[in-house]
């Protein structure tokens, strides 16, 4: 990377989305007179008789949860979207509205309350990719259905409302403003070079290894160029597929040690239990054929300094541009250097 980026003040394009990004490297230097908190350790159980998620127990609106022991998944008691609204719309000069369709189903990743996907087996992970493609491969197949987004929210400032180890999946009928972007800057990528944009991106970024934290025979793990959040991660699958139910059962494999790599070293960073969001973006379900997608799943945590003190978007990031302080290549050494083995085990 230029020396003189890597000091100053200067702007990254994002090719996904065809966005712009402020870095200003130079900001780590200023002194914190910010926020501090103490670090909370929180006293984990392997079964919880209050979780209304753990095996067994009854939620809230009174459905009860069977005895499982792989991963679990349910249409949420609270969703979000909804499968039965009539369809409607409104048009009223500049007010326009329409009805949206969908299915949320919540994800348990295990029956064990205590655990979290670093430190998660392997083979325990898989089950829960297999289960992220069982569900694309269902809800992709309903008519209405447009898109599905996997994803989960780890941690308490993450606005993870459960601390038993979940994710969530939204089936919906529009295709959300983040994919039609995506959508749009691979498709033309695809139509003029022949070539999926993210397969040449990773060749770059594989000849350049600045910014690559971990690699496997099958995927990579990397600090994007443009990477927004502090310690933002990208896993790509070297091979160019457009969706999760495209892996070949080598590649679920190489895709759940992946997983357990990048959230290992999260945890290590600090030494603690990482907050994140993380999700899958990948090809429409519209029946389009999507040649141009390649799907990779991100990591936004907002931690920067310590376990404690947080980035927020506020000011200029919300009125204007997002903004870093750390570079991307900083980012992936800090993380590049850290085990993948977890700092609990002994």
């Amino acid at each position: 990377m230029n020396k003189i980026l890597n000091d100053n003040s200067h702007r990254r394009y994002n090719i996904l989305t065809g966005e712009w990004i402020l870095v200003s490297p130079h900001r780590t230097k200023r002194p914190w007179q910010g926020k501090q908190e103490q670090i909370k350790i929180a006293k984990s159980k392997s079964y919880d008789e209050n979780c209304y998620l753990c095996p067994g127990n009854t939620r809230a609106n009174g459905s009860v949860n069977p005895q499982y022991t792989k991963p679990f998944s349910f249409v949420n008691d609270y969703s979000a979207l909804l499968s039965s609204v009539p369809e409607e719309h409104y048009n009223k000069g500049l007010l326009r509205a329409k009805s949206e369709k969908g299915i949320c189903k919540v994800v348990c990743f295990s029956p064990d309350h205590s655990l979290t996907l670093p430190v998660m087996p392997i083979d325990d992970i898989m089950e829960v990719v297999n289960l992220w493609i069982k569900e694309y491969k269902e809800l992709g197949s309903i008519s209405y259905i447009n898109h599905i987004q996997i994803f989960e929210n780890k941690g308490d400032i993450m606005g993870c409302s459960n601390p038993h180890p979940h994710g969530q999946i939204w089936a919906q009928e529009s295709i959300p403003v983040e994919i039609v972007k995506k959508t749009q800057n691979q498709l033309e990528y695809w139509q003029k070079n022949g070539a999926g944009l993210l397969s040449d991106y990773l060749d770059q970024e594989l000849s350049h290894k600045e910014r690559i934290i971990a690699e496997n025979e099958s995927f990579v793990a990397l600090v994007p160029y443009w990477a927004i959040w502090p310690y933002e991660t990208m896993i790509l699958p070297k091979r160019k597929i457009g969706s999760i139910d495209k892996l070949t059962a080598k590649e679920v494999n190489f895709f759940a040690a992946m997983i357990k790599d990048v959230t290992t070293r999260y945890d290590n960073l600090f030494q603690t239990s990482f907050p994140y969001s993380a999700g899958i973006h990948q090809a429409p379900t519209d029946g389009n054929n999507h040649d141009e997608w390649h799907f990779h799943m991100s990591f936004y945590p907002p931690l920067l300094r310590s376990a404690t003190v947080k980035k927020f978007m506020v000011g200029y990031e919300m009125f204007a541009d997002p903004q870093r302080d750390i570079t991307a290549e900083q980012a992936a050494d800090t993380l590049r250097n850290k085990p993948s083995k977890h700092y609990s085990i002994t």
